[in-house]
This record gives structure tokens, C-alpha cells and sequence, in this order.
């Protein structure tokens, strides 16, 4: 087994803005899997609620938006699936590619003219795919550095404004011709985007990766590999068959696949912690850390369930409740996704210069997490205020929309690289992969409840709808503050 000092003294550690060179190939790699991803995503609540007649598919509102939340969840929780076998059959280095490969032929499908079949044949592809790649790129990233450089979040920080400099371009290039000329040529942009992501990855990897994600670090044995594999064909095929008896007589419907989901949100994760915890591979100190993640878990749920509804309800409320006209000129509604990415550009640098300088004094990581949830919290907040001073049938300034993305995106700053770094660090070591794929269960948990959520949303009732969820952020953010010291102690020395 080749240790982690190995790993990092193989790759090359200066040459990109002061950090390995492998983070050069890993940012690029992900630009154009974000480009692909986002600039799917941007049009694909229009494209299934839009009428027939608009070259949409005509589905009522209340149920593209819980088709969102669910995609948006099943994406995130296939992440299990990508760690798993990064973790136990193939490492990260090769997941990362065959996942690359699922996604561009799940947005190919789309490319071309259908009805619901190849939505829901295009998302299974693109579910699947995204779990392979997105934790392991991510985990590559931790395996760049040693456990004590200081540069660690600084390079996170750098690696996520790659991610959202793919997903500022890809709203107004994709976008754009989605809306404007045809939603299925939009579609095949974003495959073109994700072949791009492949061939950047395929000339870069072994020059400047090195040994990173080369190998599995738990790999399974050639009899316990094949048992393993056996088992899990028999069981998919035991689902599908289900699942098609189930649907063939009117259970398995869209509101009870749907609470399904919501339901594994919260199951997952915690018999996820279960296991981590009660494994023999785990260490006392591992187990203590594993205690302290579980509050920073709720925290970040709580975050991107707010998050994510910037690509349904914030994105339908773009569409029906704000003014597009700027003087002569009309805006899509579409471009409202590129805010977040772009507001991440532009103070990402801000923020990876700040921690750097701040060292040792930077808060921790749970005050952090706690103010991204106070500045998350006010990004519902603000939206009630236009609703409440000209009611809801008028349109609205799209500036409010601009400051309820650019409140979030400082929430983001704070939460997201910093958890995405010290997951690297808070995981046990026989778990590395797949505890990142638990850093991506709190989005998948998020939406998994969202699922459920938007569909209480309405303009009639919007002051409520956003004034509840915005209330509960900051009562949480408060909480997580309060017991800051106590899951410091319980990180056992991580800062």
C-alpha cells in the first residue's frame, strides 16, 4: 500500500499560483464538468414546465420543482455509489473518468428531440455519472496535499472557483440558445462541455497528478470481489424487477417514489455514520471526529436547502415575478443562475487570500459554518420585503433576486470549500472516498427534503414560504455558534 507521503511527494508542488499542478488539471477537469452540468440544469425547469407548443413538456409547476429537488438529490446521493467503488474496486483517478463518460452521454440523450422517456433515461445517466466523478475530483484534491499544509484550504477554495467559473458561462452560453432558439441544441452544448472536461483530464492526469487516486485504498479482495459483485447485480435486478411490478400497478407513483426519496435523504447518512463509526478500521480519535461531523452535517443540510432552490423556486420566480426589461433590452431568466458562480469569481480569491493570512487566528470551522447559515437565512429574509411593500401581483426589481444570490454565495464561501476540505481531514482513513460522498449527502439530504418543501411554495404565499425557512437557518446558525467549543473538542486538534 503506498502512503499518503508518497502520494503527495509524487506530485508535483509548485507551479500553479503557488500550489501543486495537479490542481491546474483537477480545476480545468471540473470547469467543464460544471459548464455541462449547469448549463443543463439552467434550462431544464423550463424545458419541463414550458408548454408543448414552447418546446417545453407541459408539466404543472409544483411537480417540475420536486422533479428538480429529487434529481438534485439523486445526483448527489450516487456519490455513496462513486466512493464506494473509488474506495474498493477501481480508485479515484479512474471513477473520475468513467463518470465523465455517463454524463456526456446522459446530455447527448437530451440533445435530441423526445418526451419524459429520455428525460428520465438522460437523469439516471447524469445521476450515476455525476456520483462517480464529482466526490473523488474533490477527494484528488485532499490527496494533493499533506495533512498539515496550510495551503490546503486556500487550494479548496481555488479548485471551487474553478467549479463556478464553468457554471457562470455555461447559464448564458447554454441558456441563451436553449431559450431563445431550441432547448435540445442547449442539451447538446453541455455534452460538447463534458467532452471538453474528458480530454483535459485524459492529457493532464498523469503528468500532474502522480500517484494521487492512482490506487484504491481499501481494495477489496479477489474472492470478496467477486461475492461483492455478484450480490449487487442480483440486488439491482431484484429492484428493477420491483420496481417495474410496482409501477406497472399504480404504487411505485411519482408522490411515493418521491416520498421515498425524501425518506432515504435521512436514512442514508445516518446508517452511513453508523457504520463509519462502528467499523474496527476506525480509530478512537476517527470516532471522535466522526461525533464532531455530524453537527457540521445538519449545519450544511440546512445550508443547501436553501442553496438549491436557487435552480427551481428562485429560477420559476425569475421567470413569473420579475421585470426582465432593463430599459429595451430583456434578460432571460435563465441568467439569474450565472449570479452564483459569478459572485463566487469574484470573491473566492478574497476569501482563499483571507484564511491564508489569517493563519492560525482564522475562526474555526464550526463559526464559519455557523455564519454561512446566518447570511443564508437572510438570503430568504430579503425576499419578503418586495413582496410585502407592492404585494405579489406586481413584478419585481430583478436587483432583489441579485442580493438574495449574492447573501447566499457569502454563506457558500464560508461553508463550502472549508467543508470540503475538512471532511478530507476529518475522515477516517479507511473511509477517505466515501466520506467525501457523505459531504455531498447534505445536498442530497437537502433536496430530498426540498422535495417535499416546494411544493408549498406559491406567490400567494411566498412571504411565508421564504420568512419560515429563512427564520430556521439563523435559529440553527445561532445553535451551531453556542456549541462551537464543544465540537472543536471532539475534532480532536483538526482546525
Amino acid at each position: 500500500m503506498v502512503s499518503r507521503e508518497e502520494v503527495v511527494k509524487s506530485v508535483p508542488q509548485k507551479g500553479f499560483f503557488g500550489h501543486p499542478k495537479g490542481l491546474l488539471s483537477l480545476f480545468f477537469t471540473e470547469f467543464w464538468e460544471r459548464f455541462s452540468y449547469y448549463g443543463m440544469r439552467a434550462i431544464l425547469i423550463y424545458y419541463m414546465y414550458y408548454e408543448v407548443t414552447a418546446g417545453g413538456l407541459g408539466m404543472e409547476r409544483s411537480t417540475a420543482n420536486s422533479i428538480m429537488a429529487i434529481y438534485g438529490s439523486l445526483v448527489y446521493m450516487s456519490g455513496i455509489i462513486g466512493g464506494w467503488i473509488a474506495d474498493r474496486l477501481l480508485g479515484t483517478t479512474k471513477t473520475v473518468f468513467y463518470g465523465g463518460v455517463l454524463i456526456m452521454f446522459g446530455h447527448i440523450v437530451l440533445a435530441f428531440p423526445g418526451g419524459t422517456t429520455p428525460l428520465f433515461i438522460s437523469m439516471a445517466l447524469i445521476i450515476i455519472g455525476t456520483g462517480l466523478l464529482k466526490p473523488n475530483v474533490s477527494s484528488i484534491v485532499g490527496d494533493l496535499y499533506s495533512e498539515s499544509d496550510v495551503r490546503r484550504d486556500s487550494g479548496f477554495s481555488i479548485f471551487y472557483m474553478g467549479i463556478n467559473m464553468g457554471a457562470f458561462i455555461a447559464p448564458l452560453i447554454v441558456g441563451t440558445v436553449g431559450l431563445e432558439y431550441n432547448f435540445h441544441l442547449g442539451f447538446g452544448i453541455a455534452a460538447i462541455g463534458m467532452a471538453f472536461g474528458l480530454i483535459v483530464f485524459l492529457i493532464t492526469k498523469k503528468k500532474y497528478l502522480g500517484l494521487a487516486g492512482s490506487f484504491a485504498p481499501n481494495p477489496l479482495g479477489k474472492e470478496e470481489r467477486k461475492k461483492v459483485i455478484t450480490r449487487i447485480s442480483i440486488a439491482v435486478l431484484v429492484v428493477l424487477i420491483v420496481g417495474f411490478i410496482l409501477v406497472q400497478q399504480g404504487i411505485m407513483t411519482f408522490d411515493v417514489f418521491t416520498m421515498t426519496v425524501s425518506i432515504l435523504g435521512i436514512v442514508i447518512p445516518t446508517l452511513y455514520f453508523i457504520v463509519m463509526y462502528r467499523s474496527e478500521k476506525t480509530t478512537a480519535d476517527e470516532k471522535s471526529r466522526l461525533l464532531a461531523y455530524i453537527p457540521l452535517f445538519v449545519a450544511a443540510m440546512m445550508f443547501w436547502a436553501i442553496q438549491e432552490q436557487g435552480s427551481s423556486i428562485l429560477a420559476q420566480y425569475a421567470d413569473e415575478r420579475v421585470d426582465l426589461m432593463i430599459g429595451s433590452f430583456e434578460i432571460s431568466p435563465a441568467w439569474f443562475q450565472s449570479l452564483n458562480p459569478l459572485f463566487i469569481i469574484a470573491f473566492a480569491p478574497v476569501f482563499a487570500w483571507f484564511w491564508v493570512k489569517l493563519g492560525d487566528r482564522q475562526p474555526s470551522t464550526p463559526k464559519k459554518f455557523a455564519y454561512g447559515l446566518f447570511f443564508a437565512g437572510l438570503s430568504f429574509i430579503v425576499m419578503i420585503i418586495p413582496a410585502y411593500v407592492n404585494g405579489t401581483e406586481s413584478l419585481v426589481s430583478p436587483w432583489w433576486l441579485v442580493l438574495s444570490f449574492f447573501l447566499v454565495v457569502l454563506g457558500e464561501l464560508l461553508l463550502s470549500p472549508v467543508g470540503l476540505s475538512t471532511t478530507t481531514k476529518l475522515a477516517p482513513a479507511a473511509f477517505a472516498a466515501q466520506t467525501m460522498s457523505l459531504w455531498f449527502l447534505t445536498s442530497a439530504s437537502a433536496q430530498a427534503i426540498n422535495a417535499q418543501v416546494v411544493k408549498f411554495y406559491s406567490p400567494e404565499n411566498e412571504i411565508l414560504y421564504f420568512g419560515v425557512i429563512g427564520v430556521i437557518a439563523l435559529g440553527l446558525g445561532f445553535v451551531l455558534f453556542i456549541f462551537t467549543p464543544l465540537i472543536q473538542k471532539y475534532m480532536r486538534g483538526v482546525k
